[in-house]
């Protein structure tokens, strides 16, 4: 059992981890002579993507002298009996990561900046899950710690072709995230444009994919294309982005585990199953009808957003991952791993 940083001077243990820097806020202060190489690393976050994000980030930071890598998590998670937030916990501990309680729905822009201060990178991996004022209150305590360099929530779709508008109104508030990070010049920025986590294809809630019926359900068109990557293989591939030399600074980064059309997803499950799947399309106007009837639903949001067919797919030869030579997880690699049994 270890200690975590819980406030300013007081320090709590969690199982499995190690202990979180306590510092008194006098010595806290930006990192002003950063010499432009990541190496204390806070990640927010230890979900789906937050648990591959710190994974890779603490293999690459290995090589990187004087190094460390911590985590911002909620106390909600920390004192989760639940156990796979247990397994989760044990996990970070083992890899050598210190914790740091904090919550971005209950903290300020300062408490924030403050617990920011004492790092030369953050990289934001919590989702949506904190509301639509989380990506801008985190971007401002961002540059208000005057943070040398800051990975923003943006692991998805392309926000600037999407523009503003659209059926899924937390695209806007990531427009405005973006608008703020490239108004000024003191912490670099970099996004990673990920497009759909693959695995959400499949998942009952998403609706695209409805195994038990052996149906595809294509948002827009049968030819409407979607670009999809494992969460895996975008922390593998952010912990390359970040370490990466010449240093990537204020730049959208695209990757892509594959890039599809429904049409060819439905062939695909089709020819790796071997069995028939039935492709039906779910238009745009039939979405923006069910949106405009449940216009709280997050998914349906989803839907129409996608079903218009700008900002969510890209080339994967263009991308990061295939100029590197670093190989990712295809959509048929995954229907055979996952789904074949």
């Amino acid at each position: 059992m270890t200690l975590t940083l819980m406030s300013e001077f007081t320090l709590v243990a969690v199982p499995g981890s190690l202990p979180a820097r306590c510092r008194r806020k006098e010595h806290i202060m930006a990192q002003p002579t950063w010499n432009g190489v990541s190496r204390k690393i806070l990640v927010i976050g230890a979900g789906e993507l937050g648990m591959p994000v710190l994974r890779n980030v603490v293999r690459r930071a290995a090589d990187v002298p004087g190094s460390s890598v911590d985590v911002l998590l909620r106390s909600s998670t920390l004192d989760s009996a639940v156990p796979a937030k247990r397994r989760d916990l044990a996990e970070i501990g083992a890899l050598g990561i210190g914790v740091v309680r904090g919550d971005l729905v209950e903290s300020t822009v300062g408490d924030l900046a403050e617990i920011f201060s004492d790092y030369d990178t953050v990289i934001g991996c919590t989702g949506i899950t904190a509301g639509l004022d989380a990506p801008m209150k985190v971007a401002q305590a961002a540059l208000q710690a005057k943070l040398p360099r800051y990975f923003p929530w943006q692991f998805g779709v392309d926000f600037d072709v999407i523009g503003r508008g659209s059926p899924q109104d937390i695209f806007d508030s990531q427009l405005d995230v973006r608008d703020l990070l490239r108004s000024q010049d003191e912490t670099e920025w970099v996004i990673i444009s990920t497009g759909m986590f693959m695995n959400y294809l499949f998942e009952p809630g998403s609706g695209m994919v409805d195994l038990p019926n052996d149906t595809v359900n294509a948002l827009g068109t049968a030819d409407t294309a979607v670009t999809v990557t494992t969460p895996e293989d975008i922390g593998a591939l952010t912990a390359d982005i970040l370490f990466a030399e010449p240093r990537i600074r204020n730049e959208i980064v695209y990757v892509a585990g594959d890039t599809i059309t429904y049409g060819q997803l439905a062939e695909t499950l089709e020819e790796v199953l071997g069995r028939p799947f039935q492709l039906k399309v779910w238009s745009e106007p039939l979405l923006m009808e069910e949106l405009a009837a449940d216009p709280d639903n997050m998914t349906r949001k989803y839907r129409a957003a996608f079903a218009q067919g700008r900002g969510v797919a890209w080339d994967k030869t263009d991308t990061y991952n295939a100029r590197q030579g670093i190989p990712t997880t295809t959509l048929r690699e995954w229907i055979r791993t996952n789904l074949s049994a």
